[in-house]
């Protein structure tokens, strides 16, 4: 883990430049998380989170494994995203199931990936078709 900048007494960033943050349900620990996040990124995350909230009227939220999560009902998650060096990944939680398929798959068989990289960013019309198909799917309990 890599201590805050500055002397700051925020939040450890770990690997990637993800924020540390400890569990919590509700808007205040992601809005602590988003406030954490350094550089590009957080730009890109504070945008994630607008897009969800427009995109899925009533969304729960909450903080789990240093990562955002947001589901239709709390304790079952549709989507998260976690910081990562060169981008910030988006994971569908049953993107397996999405039309088109989200590009980037995984070692588990139901979610799919997209990496958001500074450049060229993102496609907000294609990530909000995502988030409204994944929202309709039965969330993920973890």
């Amino acid at each position: 883990m890599t201590p805050p900048k500055g002397g700051d007494s925020g939040p450890r960033l770990l690997a990637g430049g993800n924020p540390q943050i400890p569990k919590g349900y509700g808007e205040a620990p992601v809005q602590a998380w988003l406030a954490a996040v350094p550089g590009w990124k957080q730009g890109v995350c504070q945008r994630l989170d607008a897009l969800i909230t427009a995109t899925v009227p009533g969304v729960q939220k909450a903080v789990k494994w240093n990562s955002p999560f947001y589901g239709v009902t709390q304790g079952l998650w549709f989507l998260s995203y976690h910081c990562m060096t060169r981008y910030v990944k988006v994971a569908f939680l049953r993107g397996i199931q999405l039309d088109p398929l989200p590009p980037g798959a995984s070692k588990q068989a139901e979610v799919r990936y997209l990496d958001i990289h500074e450049t060229p960013g993102m496609d907000e019309d294609r990530l909000a078709a995502w988030i409204a198909q994944a929202a309709r799917l039965p969330g993920v309990k973890m």
